[in-house]
This record gives C-alpha cells, structure tokens and sequence, in this order.
C-alpha cells in the first residue's frame, strides 16, 4: 500500500518547533518588507481561527494582527529544509516505510508492504510519532492504492478530525471518497487541465476516473492519462528517480532595497552555492549560469534598472566554488551604481546528467579530490545543519585551493 505524509502548515509549525515559547499561540509566515507589504504564507490553527488565510496581504490585516498579538515569522527556507531532512532520516531509521523518498519540502511518499487496513494505521501511527517526536512536526498521513489516491486520503485526514491524522483509503470507499473531492484538489490537474475537464462536464475526481480512456488521451498528455489510472487504482507514478530539472534558480525579493555590492555579492554567493547543491542531489552538472538584477518596478519615484548576464562555463560543473566564482563575475557584469536593487538570483542552464557530461576539447575533468570534497561537505551541511562547511561561497575566495596528496 502506497503512503503519502504531508507536514501540517509546515513553515508555522518549523517556527513553533524551534521556538517553544510560540505554542499555543497565533503565528503567521510571511515575506514581510520594508514598506509594510508582503503576504501570508503559512499559519497556525489558532491564527486560523482569527479568519486570516494563506495569500492575505499584511497590510490588509495589520490591525488585527496587532490586537491579538500574532507573532509575524519571515521565510526561513533553509530552516526548513534541514527540518525536512531531519524528518526524511526519522522515518528512515524506523525501517517500516519502503522506497521512503521527498517529493517536497513538507511532502513524501513510500509504500508499506502490508494491506489489512488496521495494520496499516498502526505502523503508519508508528511513524507519526516517530516524526512528532523527533521533530515536533505535526504531520497528515494517507495510504492507499497509489500515489495518487493516497494524497487524496491524506486531503480526508487533514480535513476531518475523526480520522486522527490517518486516512486509509480502501477500494470499497474509493467512490465516494473521489465523489467529495473537486477535480480542482486532484494531484497533477493543473488549472489549464481543469478548465478542460469543467468544459466536458467533469467536476469531481470520480467524474474524471470514469471518463473513457480515448477521452482522457485526446484532452491530455501521458501525465494526464496517468493521473486517470491512479484514480482507478491503477500505480503508474514512478518517484524512484525524480525527472531532472532543466533549470534550478535561487532567487530573493528583499525585505529592504540596497545598493550595497558587498550585499548583494553575499546573496549571490549563497544563491550559487545553493544551485550547486540542488545540482549534486540530482546527480546533474550544468553548463551555463545566468544572475539576474532588477530595482522594485512598483516604485515608479526611483530610477528604474533590470539587467542579467550569462557565463559560459568551461565544462559542465556542480562545483560550488566554481559556480560561484561565475555568479560573482556576471554579478560585476551587471552590478550598476545609483539603482536601489529589491531582487537578485542565480539560474542555472544547460542541465545534464553528471554521468554522461561532454568535455570541451582542451578542458580537463573535474579533479577528484574537489569531487570528495564537495560529498564530504554535503554530507556535514546534512548532518549538521546548512552552512557548517561552506566551500567559497561565503567568502571572498572565489576558488578552494587544495594541498598537493603526497605520492
């Protein structure tokens, strides 16, 4: 049976689990800025209860914010991606959840080698409280016949008390279970995709399950045709190897406009080194980086200034150093004086897979010292948290010179 675990509210709940003295109390995520605006971006059920949502702009709410006290959190990404791997490693010491992999930062999916319902709840308890435990996470778990189906299972435990956190989604329940569910809250039906299906009359995740395969392969692609299957208890989804992204991009609105290069070189600096690293757990190396800079458009008072520039690096790479030695020099490229700059980012190109990577005629491999290196680094920043090593991202050495080996 396959399993789907989602964190509840999850940048909230990172929040409340690293700073105790927030539990119980009313707390909102958001990209909070320098001119008061920004939005909701996660929060706590008892901020829930005060009527504020997802996607409220701060200033629209700020009175009620203040009345009850609501502690505003900003976005601490790479908080809760080490939080995230730290719940990945929970679940993985157990050794229940098979095939145990991370669709998303606060998503993951595996599969249980049984099927009798109640068995399934109490190994799926198990890991739920291995996971609060650990990382005070409050979590949903679902389970059924596919990836699928076992997301719609969680929707059922996130939004029912009754079930407890745990949905186990049976054959027999399947219909009407699909019947509730708005073909708007189906895993891979985009909005495009639902304005199709609204078209064909198809309303409900069990209209579109009943649909005629013809139909489904006219109105959509194979991922389409897929997602139909699971609905039908069909597995077809394979997350064993996530598909490659063709390109990775850090980027940052910021909280107060600068026009300090030395800030603006210490974003780039960890832009890059955090592209480096989503190219190592891909196990891909990429051959072009682009950084791009542009003022705040909404402020029509100042002077206006967007620009970006591409490097074209040697060979392919996912050297941290070398990366970010590339991101400094289009930086300067594009780096202007007298423009107050409100966002920065790194975008990778030319993405390919690190096993199969061509060399330029005169260019040599990567030295496989540097290789070990960037693993070893990895494998600390895992442990003990981003950024414990850093590898000439953070400094003003653009490249990592390392001692001979002896003979």
């Amino acid at each position: 049976m396959f399993l789907h675990i989602d964190c509840n509210s999850y940048f909230a709940s990172c929040e409340v689990a690293t700073r105790p003295g927030l539990e119980g109390k009313p707390v909102v995520v958001a990209n909070d800025n320098e001119a008061g605006g920004g939005v909701i971006l996660a929060l706590t059920p008892e901020a829930k209860a005060l009527g504020l949502k997802r996607g409220i702009p701060l200033f629209k709410v700020r009175s009620l914010l203040r009345l009850n006290n609501v502690e505003i959190c900003p976005v601490d990404h790479k908080k809760y991606r080490r939080i995230s791997r730290q719940i990945m490693d929970a679940v993985k010491q157990q050794d229940i959840v098979l095939d145990f992999v991370q669709y998303s930062v606060d998503e993951f999916f595996g599969s249980l080698p049984i099927e009798e319902p109640d068995e399934v709840r109490r190994y799926v308890r198990q890991v739920m409280e291995m996971i609060t435990s650990t990382t005070h996470i409050p979590v949903s778990c679902g389970c059924s016949q596919s990836y699928t189906l076992a997301k719609v299972a969680t929707h059922y435990a996130k939004h029912y008390k009754g079930y407890h956190g745990i949905c186990v989604l049976t054959p027999e329940k399947r219909r009407k279970a699909l019947s509730m569910l708005d073909i708007s809250d189906v895993w891979g039906i985009g909005r495009k995709n639902q304005k199709k299906l609204i078209e064909q009359g198809i309303r409900t995740a069990q209209d579109f399950a009943d649909c005629d395969e013809r139909l489904v392969q006219n109105l959509f692609s194979v991922t389409g045709v897929r997602t139909w299957q699971e609905l039908r208890g069909i597995p077809c989804i394979d997350l064993s190897r996530p598909e490659r992204q063709r390109s990775i991009m850090q980027s940052r609105t910021f909280a107060y406009m600068t026009d300090n290069i030395e800030d603006l070189r210490q974003s780039v600096r960890n832009f890059a080194s955090s592209c480096a690293l989503k190219l190592r757990e891909q196990h891909s190396v990429c051959r072009t980086l682009q950084v791009f800079l542009s003022t705040n458009r909404h402020r029509d008072d100042l002077a206006q200034y967007r620009n970006s520039a591409a490097v074209r690096l040697p060979s392919p790479t996912s050297d941290t150093p070398t990366l970010t030695k590339a991101a400094l020099a289009a930086l300067d490229e594009v780096y202007r004086k007298g423009y107050l700059y409100k966002q920065a980012g790194v975008i990778l190109h030319d993405i390919s897979d690190e096993e199969g990577m061509q060399l330029d005629l005169f260019s040599a491999p990567e030295d496989e010292r540097r290789r070990r290196l960037m693993q070893v680094a990895d494998t600390l920043n895992k442990k003990f948290g981003d950024d414990t090593i850093t590898l000439g991202s953070n400094t003003e050495h653009s490249s990592l010179d390392l001692p001979e080996e002896d003979d």
